[in-house]
């Protein structure tokens, strides 16, 4: 680390520095706050999201004896994916997704040649992949805003702990310096002035 420069004009450098960080701090500790508040948020969201998930998923599960039975809907392609639809918005800086749509692949099979439960086992399957990708999202939302929380609290730390205790010192000791310096000047200049005037006194003693 480099030791500051004790002149005056490092100490006016230093404190607008100082009034700088200051000043910054209550922003960064309100976007702080915020994203603490969002990252709980999205954690509770994910939370009942899993258990509308399980909740789909047992009652799907309920028709895997029936599919075994009968084959004419491949119950695997029945849900496939084709595209998931997600949207963005901006909290606090960061982009977050959200989930807007799921595009399954085409199913066609004959509604006369298959069983009246098909149509809702169909649904439920799809139901229950949505409901995971709902999840997946969720996710993505507490990772984005963790990850920027994190990096919000190591800039506070910074300030808080660094940046602004050190240039608070850097300040302190310029003004030492500059208030010892003064001192000296002023100690130098009274000891000139006695010696003058001493110098004075001897030589109307001489004459």
């Amino acid at each position: 680390m480099v030791d500051v420069k004790l002149t005056k004009n490092e100490l006016r450098e230093q404190q607008i520095k100082l009034s700088q960080l200051q000043r910054y701090l209550p922003t960064l500790r309100l976007k702080k706050s915020m994203l603490q508040t969002e990252v709980h948020n999205a954690r509770v969201e994910v939370g009942d999201l899993v258990k509308d998930y399980q909740c789909l998923r047992g009652v799907v599960e309920g028709y895997s004896s029936l599919f075994s039975e009968y084959t004419a809907v491949d119950p695997e392609h029945a849900a496939k994916v084709n595209s998931i639809v997600k949207s963005y918005e901006n909290i606090a800086g960061v982009e977050i997704p959200y989930y807007k749509d799921v595009i399954f692949e085409n199913l066609s099979y004959s509604l006369f040649e298959t069983p009246p439960w098909v149509d809702g086992a169909v649904e439920g399957m799809r139901g229950m992949v949505e409901g995971k990708i709902r999840v997946f999202i969720g996710e993505e939302k507490v990772q984005a805003l963790g990850k920027e929380l994190r990096e919000v609290s190591i800039r506070v730390n910074l300030f808080e702990k660094v940046l602004i205790p050190r240039s608070i010192e850097d300040i302190r000791k310029i003004k030492v310096f500059l208030g010892d310096q003064e001192l000296a000047a002023v100690a130098q200049a009274k000891v000139a002035k006695n010696k003058i005037e001493a110098n004075k006194r001897h030589s109307s003693y001489d004459n």
